[in-house]
């Protein structure tokens, strides 16, 4: 096939990709944008040996550069896409027979249903280093579906210079490297200003028009400053104005990219790669961009207006200069490029990773067993994981569920894949799928942060943005009522539909402290606060379940959500409510009352009070206790030491004994506490001692006083406690005349352990502490005779006390008793 017509510079290194994959089954594309390497590379290897008339796949990170690409490169064959040249969107799809433009979504899809991937003999991921979720994911599962694929020859095209990576990544491919066309770009940084951002674009594109020659393309951060600026530029009548965005008509993004008189093209960074305006001479660079955001503590992703990075400043004023000398106009301080971030972070890195999860669930492997440029956090999995398995989607074992099953089915987000079938069991499918495709596609069905008034707006909507959604809801709808018939449960209103998969967002309406009269706050079951214009019509209702919301600061502000008819809110909270007992004096009476509060997570739903009985005082206590632990009890110093005595027993294998672990003692508390709580109202006023040993049985209770006795009694017939949580291990203090004549050392566990004794002088002092009582007396007592000699001269000291008698009395007072 004959492309060098093209003039593209990435035709001089196309020999050497065909011949590396002709000898190896990887290799790394590097080449500007503007090389030509995605509308060039694959019909160029569509006569290669290896490829046997194989299907090659052009994976793209947006359905807009995927339809773009699909339709130069059959026009390159000379045809209309879905000959041999093809593309597959969620929205739309014209297959082809040798090529196909596919997302990197829906290649992720289509690789987990086809893991052999049958008749495709090339996969190439263009700019790879956007390091999209998706992105990052495909290629992961691709090297893995390598290992039963070796013919399978797998290309990563990138437009910056971090090859190296990607080729170690896929076992140290060749990097090949095209220099690029690319003329040059002056660079003019305009400052900032405290005015508008929309204004100041409206400026500075008008100012663009004046300066140069050819069509401006401005980047703004999203499609309301689009719409904003729409409004405020004046331009001269032979300049059209055309607007590029995700979620613009499709007949709306040809026009913006299709060659034609001058125009001002507003964008977001949609334009940034792999798409190539037609005629732009200078390019205006707000310096903003919107990307998403998760905040795993509210599990809400939110748009979040930030800087843009080095690289995405040099790729946006790289756009002036594609077809001859341009012009880049910045609105910052030539200063403040240094002080950009260099790169955009990987999106692995900071996204939800639910979807992820559950792709990787349904592939069969877990996250480690895969490779990653860049692996993603293990806290992030965690919270992933756990997420999946309160939808009922992994068990215990992080493994794929049957239900978990049926959701992967969709290649959606998981709770939108749960909402659907949730809606088929009760008869709802196609409600369901409508809803699932207004949050999936952003600005269908309007503005508005009202569900339902929404969906009535898309019930009308003819525009082919609506009508393809609306084909798209349809074929979910068809496969979740396939996979889930109904099974009779009751029907639910949408607000409900969606609290399905968004039950942690159920949100009640509450007056916060310091909140504004101009808002309406709204605390979720996830404990994050929401907060609509009390104005709005939404504000009027005190449930809501709440879809999206974003913003910094405490309180969120709501993008979409649905009120929650009351009438039918009872039903949904019975089953998800946790109802908690505690004791609490009546503010009214004054007596102690049973408090029961019911909550739906951080959301109080009812509070109720009731007059405690005996018994209901004893459940609340004991609920206390095994709320908060074994430490909320009062362990008096006679019950802590019995408590230590039976863990120093049961730790040296005594026999007959309970155990009596924290986890333990928690799970028996009606055996050994509830005793213990007769006419008790309170827990500081619980009396402890000798419930540990009541608990035990007479065998037991024998075997712990022989195996660890609470007193030592010494020879001079005096007795003391011992210690059993001393830090050396058991130990009692004694006079060190009381053990006269001991000439074996005292032992505990049936003799395994020795008895620490802490010896003491007449008046209390301890003079040494000894496990090895005999080895005491031949080594250390000369030094302490001859001490308490000089301190204690009216008490004997004799010079063998192994084989003196015992005594805490002086030499006269046993004379006396002698």
């Amino acid at each position: 096939m004959d492309l060098s017509g093209t003039g593209l510079p990435v035709l001089e290194v196309l020999p050497a990709l065909h011949a590396s994959l002709s000898a190896t089954p990887n290799a790394v594309l590097v080449a500007p944008p503007g090389a030509g390497k995605t509308t060039l590379v694959a019909p160029s290897l569509l006569g290669a040996d290896w490829l046997g008339g194989g299907k090659i796949l052009l994976m793209l990170p947006r359905r807009l550069a995927a339809r773009a690409a699909a339709e130069r490169i059959a026009s390159l064959l000379g045809e209309q896409p879905g000959g041999r040249v093809g593309y597959r969107t969620r929205l739309e799809s014209k297959p082809g027979s040798r090529i196909e433009c596919v997302t990197e979504g829906l290649f992720v899809n289509r690789l987990i249903a086809d893991p052999a991937l049958e008749g495709v003999g090339a996969l190439l991921f263009d700019e790879v280093h956007e390091r999209n979720l998706e992105g990052d994911l495909g290629l992961a599962l691709a090297l893995d579906a390598q290992q039963l694929r070796p013919d399978l020859r797998i290309v990563a095209m990138s437009a910056t210079l971090d090859g190296g990576r990607f080729a170690k990544l896929m076992g140290d491919a060749p990097v090949l490297e095209s220099l690029g066309r690319s003329f040059p770009v002056e660079i003019r940084h305009l400052g900032r200003s405290d005015a508008r951002i929309e204004d100041r674009m409206a400026s500075a594109i008008q100012q663009a028009l004046r300066a140069g020659e050819g069509s401006v393309l401005a980047f703004l951060p999203g499609v309301g400053e689009i719409e904003r600026t729409a409004e405020r530029v004046q331009l001269p009548p032979d300049v059209a104005l055309h607007k590029l965005h995700g979620t613009a008509d499709p007949s709306a993004q040809r026009a913006a990219l299709a060659p034609g008189p001058r125009k001002v093209v507003l964008a977001t960074s949609i334009a940034e790669t792999s798409l190539t305006i037609d005629g732009v001479r200078t390019v205006v660079d707000s310096g903003l961009a919107r990307r998403p955001r998760f905040d795993r503590a509210s599990g809400l992703t939110r748009l979040a207006t930030e800087r843009v990075s080095q690289a995405a400043a040099t790729q946006r004023a790289g756009r002036a200069g594609r077809q001859g000398p341009g012009l880049a106009l910045r609105l910052w301080e030539e200063g403040e490029t240094r002080g950009l971030i260099p790169f955009d972070p990987p999106e692995i890195l900071e996204a939800d990773l639910a979807p992820l999860l559950l792709r990787l669930a349904a592939w069969g492997a877990a996250p480690d067993q895969l490779q990653w440029l860049d692996p993603p956090p293990a806290s992030a999995v965690a919270a992933a994981r756990a997420d999946l398995a309160a939808l009922g989607a992994l068990d215990a074992d992080g493994r794929l569920t049957p239900h978990g099953r049926l959701l992967s089915r969709f290649g959606l987000q998981p709770r939108l894949a749960h909402m659907l079938i949730e809606g088929a069991a009760r008869g709802q499918g196609g409600t369901a799928g409508v809803i699932a495709a207004l949050l999936e596609e952003r600005g269908v069905g309007g503005p508005s942060a009202d569900l339902e008034d929404r969906l009535r707006r898309f019930d009308t909507d003819r525009s082919p943005r609506a009508t393809a959604a609306r084909r798209l809801a349809e074929r979910w709808s068809r496969e979740a009522e396939r996979l889930q018939p109904a099974d009779g449960r009751p029907r639910l209103p949408a607000a409900l539909l969606l609290a399905e998969a968004f039950p942690d967002r159920i949100a009640r309406r509450r007056k916060a402290p310091g909140a504004s009269d101009q808002t309406a706050e709204y605390l979720m079951a996830n404990g994050r606060g929401v907060s609509l214009e009390a104005a709005d019509p939404l504000a009027k209702a005190e449930w809501l379940a709440v879809a999206d919301a974003g913003g910094a600061g405490a309180s969120a502000r709501i993008r979409l959500a649905a009120a929650i008819p009351p009438d039918a809110l009872p039903n949904w909270l019975e089953e998800r409510t946790e109802t908690q007992q505690s004791l609490a004096p009546d503010p009214a009476t004054g007596k102690l009352a049973l408090l029961a509060i019911t909550r739906l997570g951080a959301i109080e739903t009812a509070r109720r009070r009731a007059p405690a009985s005996a018994e209901a005082i004893a459940a609340a206590l004991l609920a206390d206790v095994r709320a908060q632990g074994l430490g909320a009890l009062p362990w008096r110093e006679g019950e802590a030491a019995t408590l230590a005595r039976l863990r120093f027993a049961a730790a040296n294998f005594c026999p007959g004994l309970p155990d009596v672990s924290d986890e333990a003692l928690l799970a028996s508390l009606d055996l050994w506490l509830a005793p213990r709580l007769s006419g008790v109202s309170r827990l500081p006023d619980v009396k402890l001692d000798g419930a540990l040993t009541d608990w035990l049985d007479w065998p037991a209770r024998q075997a712990l006083d022989r195996f660890a006795p609470a007193r030592f009694n010494s020879p001079a017939g005096t007795s003391h406690a011992i210690d059993y949580a001393a830090d050396g291990g058991p130990e009692a203090e004694v006079r060190v005349q009381a053990v006269f004549g001991l000439s074996t050392h005292p032992m505990l566990a049936d003799g395994r352990v020795p008895l620490t004794l802490a010896l003491t002088s007449p008046a209390g002092r301890t003079v040494a502490k000894t496990r090895d009582l005999p080895a005491f007396w031949k080594a250390a007592w000369k030094d302490v005779q001859k001490d308490m000699k000089g301190r204690y001269p009216k008490h004997p000291w004799p010079d063998d006390p192994a084989s003196a008698a015992a005594t805490v009395r002086t030499k006269a007072a046993d004379a006396r008793r002698g």
